[in-house]
């Protein structure tokens, strides 16, 4: 799908569709006698992701008008448009119509509102049907997608965001057949050339003689090797700081759970344990093409937890990274232990801050559900930067107290902690857990198992991965 910027009159625009957003409490002033039609029949009235469509509306070139709901004036933010333009071009997707302009109006005329409405638009026009092969899905797509009241700069912002995040997404939802720890490597790598990034995969051998224990224990009850992924950017002049942002995302292929093995009802879904992962290499993909003026290294530990003759058991001992052991009373506890070594070795390569994306506890489900993230830091200031990008991109995060008091669930009399804490405040001593080994290093944790996947499709995204955390932490190094 092409993206344009539309420059001419609304009267002149020539498409298959002119979409335009109106509101609750009656038509905007100047609204033509059919736009006033609607609202007075009560077919249209503004409410959120309301659509009519008008053909061969009077007065202008375009073959239908679509009017789009945009809820409260008062409320309407990028991310209500985000939402609408993807519900907007499903639905006109769906009707086979292939060239779409949508107009922002007066109080829309932003670069934020803009690229929000390319990536809106993008991210609807996603589909998860990649190894379907009915030849007639191609029927449905849309051929160009243009705005009106933009910029190209806000145009161009809009389609990397949202070209990475639904690379991020495509991943995710892979099976795990096709996508192993070795080939999301080359998927790495394969970016790593595509955007001129720095790239080094480290094997099995190479994080055994480092002594990767935690990561390494993980992975041995799989026939799959593991591998520890690490992608550079530096920006094109000297930065100002000596900041170093370290991406750090959680690369579970596909988690039965070990041992400890996970009941059978939607193990299907644990492709996307990976989903913390993906999101770094597509923030990564991001970062190329936005070109922020720090540093950014992207870590990602990608094993495969299964339960083979050679697996992890329950009460094994292993000595991580940092040379800090672990007792380990449950496999299904495995993404954190795969991040402590992770992000021990991104310290070891000069990052000054830390963020880690991960799929980590189902703790988190129950507090939060599906509509928020979970946020964990040891630095308030670096956590509230975080949020703020989290906001600006409108991706919902929820903070999560951190205390110390915490810490004495994870108390061992056989190593120096042991990998869980016990069902009450499950999320939150699991990042007590991974804090013990980011030492003074300001650091972000984000639990995503509830944000990563949408286990039914919306009106503006389909079923299946999500791709959160993309967009955020693109924001967070722009902005930096």
């Amino acid at each position: 799908m092409k993206i344009n910027l539309e420059t001419r009159p609304i009267a002149e625009v020539e498409a298959d569709a002119l979409v335009m957003v109106g509101f609750e409490g009656g038509p905007a002033a100047g609204a033509t006698d059919q736009v006033k039609e609607l609202y007075d029949s009560g077919e249209f009235a503004g409410k959120s992701s309301d659509i009519s469509v008008l053909h061969r509306p009077a007065g202008l070139k375009a073959a239908r008008l679509v009017l789009a709901g945009g809820g409260k004036r008062e409320k309407f933010n990028p991310a209500e448009l985000r939402k609408l333009a993807g519900a907007v071009l499903r639905t006109l997707k769906n009707k086979k119509i292939r060239t779409i302009t949508f107009a922002l109006d007066d109080g829309s005329r932003s670069d934020q509102f803009a690229s929000a409405a390319v990536e809106g638009a993008i991210l609807g026009d996603f589909e998860s049907d990649r190894y379907k092969t009915d030849p007639k899905k191609s029927e449905k797509r849309v051929d160009s997608f243009a705005v009106l009241g933009a910029s190209q700069a806000a145009l161009e912002r809009g389609r990397i965001l949202a070209e990475a995040q639904n690379f991020t997404r495509g991943l995710a939802n892979d099976p795990p057949n096709l996508l192993t720890p070795m080939r999301l490597a080359e998927r790495a790598r394969e970016l790593a050339s595509e955007f001129v990034l720095g790239c080094e995969i480290l094997d099995q051998d190479r994080m055994r003689q480092l002594g990767m224990g935690a990561l390494l224990g993980v992975a041995q009850g799989s026939a799959e090797p593991p591998a520890l992924i690490v992608l550079r950017y530096q920006p094109p002049s000297a930065p100002a700081s000596k900041d170093h942002l370290g991406l750090i995302g959680k690369g579970v292929t596909f988690d039965t759970g070990g041992i400890s093995i996970k009941p059978a009802q939607d193990m299907d879904q644990m492709r996307f344990d990976m989903a913390g992962g993906a999101a770094v290499l597509g923030a990564m993909r991001a970062i190329a093409q936005l070109k922020p003026s720090i540093p950014v290294t992207g870590i990602i530990p990608t094993v495969e937890n299964m339960p083979g003759s050679r697996a992890q058991r329950p009460g094994d001992i292993v000595t991580s990274l940092s040379g800090k052991t672990v007792e380990v009373l449950n496999t299904d506890a495995e993404g954190r232990l795969i991040l402590i070594d992770a992000l021990t070795y991104a310290a070891r390569l000069g990052c000054t801050h830390l963020v880690d994306a991960a799929t980590l506890t189902g703790a988190v489900v129950v507090a939060l559900g599906h509509h928020y993230s979970g946020a964990f830091s040891n630095n308030q200031p670096f956590l509230d930067k975080l949020l703020a990008a989290a906001q600006a991109e409108g991706e919902k995060m929820w903070q999560f107290p951190l205390d110390e008091d915490y810490k004495k669930a994870l108390e061992s009399e056989f190593a120096d902690l042991h990998n869980i804490g016990g069902r009450p405040g499950g999320a939150i001593t699991a990042a007590m857990f991974i804090k013990d080994f980011v030492n003074d290093l300001p650091w972000v944790h984000l639990d995503i198992a509830g944000t990563a996947w949408l286990e039914d499709g919306k009106p503006y995204m389909v079923k299946g991965a999500t791709g959160i955390c993309v967009r955020t932490f693109a924001e967070l190094a722009k902005n930096w």
